[in-house]
């Protein structure tokens, strides 16, 4: 009998489902030497794609900054300035 690999793609469809659904991650770790604890880490993780995480209410303010400061690079580099903006003199005696 020879090995068959299956067509469907398997990674693909579980990112799919972390990306739209999230996932959660936690873990606990404690190092120790000698049966004396020195160090102990409590990791979260939160894992979604970006409109999945603004539902939850999570990343919100810093999806409209990073909206904003795009925009404003967008407008400095190669964009025509807006023609109702004045221009600030800068002469300065």
């Amino acid at each position: 009998m020879k090995p068959t690999r299956e067509t469907d793609h398997a990674i693909v469809d579980v990112l799919d489902v972390v990306l739209r659904e999230g996932a959660m991650v936690q873990a606990d770790v404690l190092i120790s030497v000698a049966d004396v604890p020195l160090v102990g880490i409590n990791l979260r993780a939160a894992v979604a794609g970006m409109t999945t995480m603004r539902e939850y209410g999570f990343f919100e303010n810093w999806d409209l900054e990073h909206r904003r400061v795009t925009e404003d690079r967008r407008s400095e580099f190669g964009r025509r300035p807006d023609p109702r903006t004045p221009i600030a003199d800068d002469q300065s005696e």
